[in-house]
């Protein structure tokens, strides 16, 4: 129905409506100032919004429609509660002691609403904290865990896991691929244990569950099966036959290609046979995942089940243990971040590596301090001795007075009684 009312009754009601929101405003500033005026003008405008949301419109208000009228309505709710959050808190007055429910209600959901903006700041921060951590270990071009990272982790990693274990494998660059044949590793699937089935069967009967076998084959050649398929996570039935076999393949964990350009171009046909069809690096299939995956490594190729990839890569470090294989750092990174997220996911098959003790840091020795040279003992004069007197002798009286020495006194040197003849102790008078 259209709108009668005509732009001066509608400018009178708004008129009046404002003069009434005045001395509400008034009067709110007058009792508690700022929080107060928050108080009814929110209070105004929520009642305003409310009951043009509620008739669809309120043309005198100048609000033409429901949602508009909530969006009114909603800051006057907010203005309402900053309002009552703010306001000082009042004495009770004699007449009542106790605080009105309404205000209560008001303070409470005041609380709340800034209790819960202060936790959602603090764990936003403690968000940016972490990523600031995980940005500092994890390269941002391939997403793996850093060398330092890396090695941190494997150092730490509990003795007997397969993480620790990676510790016992070297890491270095990848050999040329040149001069790699499949007949290398021995012609197809042979027998090496020796009971009358070759490895592909055994592998399969193993594997697979209520599998059934070809008759007179003695229980080796398998026929059909179910298979719980690892990489995919799916369930697959196997049935031997042209076209039809392909579906489940055996695939080599660490791919003879690979193994080709880590180490196993020193070594022996025998034991290059040998590694083909040891059954710690054997596992039955998805036939296409097995072709996608090629000769591929940790750093190239993981299984599509995510809650297979700690197993694989556990598998993959106990076959390069047991082999002496080496692996390039990208692929022993990308082991390493997955075994973090299953720090104790242990070695297969009874795998024990040989974990290098970590040398410890040489502590240098202490250069001695030359010794002071001692202060020289100043040693005592000695004393002069006088030299005897030497011996005079005086032939005759003619010789001492020649020698100036006459008369010769009893005591003095060249006395002699030759020389004093009187004997009155004077030579030579």
């Amino acid at each position: 129905m259209a709108d009668r009312s005509g732009p001066k009754n509608r400018w009178m009601v708004f008129g009046i409506v404002a003069g009434v929101a005045l001395v509400f405003e008034i009067a709110g500033l007058a009792a508690l100032g700022l929080p107060g005026g928050l108080v009814m003008g929110g209070l105004t405008l929520f009642l305003v919004g409310v009951g043009a949301t509620i008739t669809g419109r309120a043309r005198w208000a100048f609000i033409a429609s429901r949602k508009i009228g909530g969006v009114v309505a909603l800051v006057g709710l907010i203005g309402l509660v900053a309002g009552t959050a703010t306001a000082p808190p009042t004495a009770p007055s004699s007449a009542s002691s106790e605080t009105s429910p309404a205000t209560l209600t008001a303070d409470a959901a005041a609380k709340a609403a800034a209790l819960e903006a202060a936790e959602e700041a603090l764990a936003q921060a403690e968000t940016s904290e972490r990523a600031q951590t995980t940005d500092a270990l994890v390269d941002s071009t391939t997403g793996l865990l850093t060398d330092a990272a890396a090695d941190a982790a494997v150092t730490s990693a509990g003795p007997t896991s397969a993480l620790a274990a990676l510790a016992a494998v070297e890491a270095k660059g990848r050999a040329p691929r040149t001069g790699y044949d499949r007949d290398l590793f021995g012609s197809g699937w042979v027998d090496t244990d020796h009971n009358g089935c070759d490895t592909r069967n055994d592998v399969l009967a193993r594997d697979l569950t209520g599998e059934a076998f070809k008759p007179g084959t003695r229980d080796c050649v398998v026929v059909t099966g179910t298979l719980a398929d690892p990489y995919s996570g799916r369930t697959l039935a196997f049935q031997r036959g042209q076209g039809t076999s392909e579906a489940v393949q055996i695939d080599h964990v660490v791919a003879l290609s690979d193994a080709w350009q880590k180490g196993a171009q020193g070594w022996d046909t025998t034991r290059r046979s040998a590694f083909a069809n040891d059954p710690l690096n054997l596992l039955a299939v998805d036939g296409p995942l097995n072709m996608a995956k090629g000769d591929g490594d940790a750093a190239t190729w993981l299984p599509p089940s995510r809650a297979y990839r700690c197993a694989y890569v556990a598998r993959q470090v106990a076959v390069k243990v047991s082999y002496g294989l080496w692996m390039t750092q990208a692929e022993k990174n990308a082991i390493a971040t997955i075994l973090t997220s299953c720090p104790n996911e242990p070695l297969p098959g009874g795998v024990v590596a040989n974990i290098p003790k970590p040398q410890p840091t040489p502590v240098p020795t202490p250069v001695p301090r030359p010794a002071p040279t001692p202060t020289p003992v100043p040693q005592p004069v000695p004393v002069p001795v006088p030299a005897p007197p030497a011996q005079v002798y005086y032939a005759n009286c003619t010789a001492a007075r020649a020698a100036g020495a006459a008369p010769v006194l009893a005591g003095q040197p060249g006395y002699g009684r030759h020389l004093d003849r009187d004997g009155d102790g004077i030579g030579c008078e």
